[in-house]
């Protein structure tokens, strides 16, 4: 059946806290001592399947369970294939570990020179700052790293890392990333913005962080400001469905633009939440009108136990080619995958060239329809000479 929403609508309130008051509910601290946790505070709730009962006992060896009040909200509890649902309670599907799968499946620990940071693109580097996050994606690329399951042992060095770009001129953009950076302290944040803003090199700062989309009460007035004062602070969210896109992710979001930041969006493709033409289009639509440019679709990460939200391929290319020419330019992310073992992001996309060669590109459009374009251009003389000089040419 095809996805529709209520495109007016944007999900806001309390719901099963209604009875907290107002001022604790838009607290973010309120919000992060308040997380669900454990399958006891789930089933409080909600019944838990037998798969998702033994994802959760599963879940102290693999990604802990934690969700804010304020996501959980967003959860049909009376729908076990939810796709708000599907992204944060665990499933016996973390269990099983497919052969190509693996804990770094990004090879980043193989592009570390310092602990925390990774530098695998020339003019780049990702600042890990933190293993902590609001609410835990169980498709989470760095599962062996966020919530310390298993026992990775984490423990970002912050002066090692800014050592490390000092040192190393031809680092001009920097993305601090985890966990999830916006859990740090207003004051920690703002000394390490502060430090980076003081490296000559460094052109460039940017944030990765679904803190937005968990917790939108910590997108606070004191935070803003200090985007201002070292911005400009570029960030992406991650968004995965148009259920996450509510009233207060919405005011989050203009808060951070009218702070000037730069919103872009990340996606993963995931099966039973996203893989939909329908409902991809309805988020990168929401997106928009949130003042968020979409941004990146990934491919999901061979992670371990992440099988069970794969999708093919064919299908993401399939979802491109329902958006192109279907929808404004600005609605359209690149969709890519993360070459496993390090070899970075690879754009995939619907092939719509069919020839091309020294003399013209043949390709197609997004309605099937085929046009040429000449690479070679023939001069040809000005048949009026009293509106242009004899001498003159154009090309056709």
């Amino acid at each position: 059946m095809p996805y529709s929403e209520d495109r007016s609508a944007w999900y806001e309130g309390q719901g099963l806290w209604a009875h907290v008051p107002a001022s604790d509910w838009q607290d973010w601290v309120w919000q992060l001592k308040n997380r669900l946790t454990t399958a006891e505070q789930l089933e409080r709730h909600l019944t838990l399947t037998p798969e998702e009962k033994a994802g959760c006992a599963f879940a102290n060896q693999k990604l802990a369970v934690a969700i804010t009040p304020y996501f959980f909200n967003l959860i049909d509890r009376n729908d076990p294939n939810c796709p708000i649902r599907k992204q944060v309670i665990p499933r016996a599907g973390e269990m099983v570990i497919s052969e190509e799968e693996k804990i770094d499946s990004l090879g980043e620990d193989e592009h570390s020179p310092v602990p925390g940071l990774v530098h695998r693109y020339p003019d780049r580097v990702l600042f890990l700052v933190t293993d902590r996050c609001a609410a835990y994606c169980r498709y989470c690329t760095r599962s062996r790293l966020v919530s310390n399951a298993q026992d990775y042992n984490f423990h970002p060095e912050y002066e090692q890392g800014l050592r490390y770009i000092e040192a190393h001129p031809e680092i001009r953009d920097v993305l601090l990333s985890g966990g999830d950076p916006l859990l740090l302290s207003d004051k920690k944040l703002e000394h390490l913005l502060s430090r980076l803003r003081a490296i000559p090199h460094v052109e460039f700062i940017r944030i990765g962080s679904r803190i937005p989309v968990f917790l939108p009460q910590r997108i606070t007035p004191a935070l803003c400001e200090i985007f201002k004062k070292y911005g400009p602070i570029w960030m992406s969210i991650h968004v995965n469905h148009p259920k996450e896109a509510t009233a207060e992710l919405k005011a989050a979001c203009e808060r951070l633009s009218f702070a000037g930041v730069p919103l872009g969006n990340q996606s993963v493709l995931l099966k039973g939440v996203n893989d939909d033409a329908d409902v991809m289009k309805a988020l990168v639509h929401r997106l928009l009108r949130m003042r968020v440019r979409p941004y990146y679709l990934y491919q999901m990460d061979l992670i371990t136990g992440g099988s069970h939200f794969k999708v093919d391929v064919r299908k993401g290319i399939e979802i491109m080619r329902a958006l192109r020419g279907h929808t404004t330019g600005y609605a359209i992310p690149q969709y890519v995958i993360d070459a496993p073992g390090g070899g970075g992001k690879v754009p995939i996309n619907p092939e719509y060239v069919e020839s091309v060669n020294d003399e013209e590109i043949v390709f197609r459009n997004y309605e099937g329809k085929t046009f040429r374009y000449p690479l070679k251009s023939t001069p040809k003389k000005v048949s009026n000479p009293e509106l242009i000089p004899v001498e003159a040419t154009i090309y056709q």
